[in-house]
This record gives structure tokens, sequence and C-alpha cells, in this order.
């Protein structure tokens, strides 16, 4: 399998504080805003922009996570022992804007899932989707509102998106089968 460095930390930073802006600027009222990462690497990047919004706007908004392993719809297919960080989800969602955050927008399954599990903790006002990265082959009608960069991939390809919370590094690579490193 080939790997090839896409994007590094500084674009990561970038495009966190880009998409800290947008949300801002879509989003008038900051009370209500809840920004809620898909574990696992949606999580520290929620923190990241959460983190970025208050730089900007001096307000801190709420901000939790949600682990979607029961509500994806091939969890009956799975072989493997689920492994269970459950949800931080402290304030209702009850008319709230949730804003769901992940690292990488794919085929939609996982946000589909992150949809369901947050409104088994109430009724937002609307759900929005911030990426980093988007690499396209939807297989739901999903659409980030938000996105860090469009990198479109082919079969065969994986998008890996490499946090410094997790992996200790920021990078985004691309990973290439059918190649030896």
């Amino acid at each position: 399998m080939r790997k090839t460095e896409l994007l590094d930390s500084q674009f990561m930073r970038k495009s966190i504080i880009r998409i800290s802006h947008e949300i801002i600027e879509r989003n008038n009222d900051l009370e209500n805003l809840y920004l809620i990462g898909i574990l696992t690497r949606g999580k520290p990047l929620a923190e990241r922009i959460q983190h970025h919004i208050y730089k900007i706007s001096n307000y801190k908004t709420q901000i939790g996570n949600v682990d979607i392993t029961f509500h994806r719809d091939d969890y009956s297919e799975r072989l493997l022992v689920p492994q269970l960080n459950g949800s931080t989800i402290n304030e209702s969602v009850d008319d709230k804007t949730v804003i769901l955050i992940d690292d990488v927008l794919f085929t939609g399954r996982t946000v589909r899932a992150a949809m369901d599990s947050v409104t088994s903790f109430g009724r937002p006002k609307i759900i929005q989707l911030a990426v980093l990265i988007d690499r396209g082959h939807r297989e739901l009608p999903i659409k980030a509102d938000f996105v860090g960069k469009n990198i479109p991939t082919h079969e065969g390809e994986h998008v890996e998106v490499l946090l410094d919370e997790i992996d200790k590094k920021d990078s985004i690579c691309l990973l290439q089968k059918g190649f030896s490193s």
C-alpha cells in the first residue's frame, strides 16, 4: 500500500479556522449552537472548532460527542466486537442548531447514524455537517455544509486523517492499494 501525504498540519489549522468562521457567519445565534463530534476523530475536531469559535466571538459553544456504533445500518453484519465509547451530550438538543463534525465524509452512512444518535437525545431545530475532508462516493443523499477540502478518490483509495490528540501528528494522507512501500 502506498501512502502519500496530501495535506499538512498548517493546512488543517487553516481549514479549521475557516470552518469556524463559516459556522459563525451562517449561525447568528451562538447561544443555541451545539457542536457534536462523531467519535473518534470528530471529537478533537469539534474541540478545535469550539476553541476557534471562542477566539473569534468570545462565546463558548456547547459541545458533545456521539458514538454511532449501535446506530450503523451494518452493525449486525460486522463480526468484530464493537468498542463502545459512549455518547456525551450533557445539554438538551431540543431547538438547537446542531453541527455534526467528522474528519472524512465518504458514503454518508456514518453521518446518517450520527443523526439517528443525536435525535435520540431530542429534536434539534436544524442539523448541519462540518467535515475536514469530503472524498465523494455518496451512497445516501447527504451533503456537508462546511468542508475543509474536497479530495476526489478512486476505488482502492482511502483518506487517512491523523490528529495530534490521537495520533501525535496532524496530517492527511492518501492510501492506495496495490502498491508496496
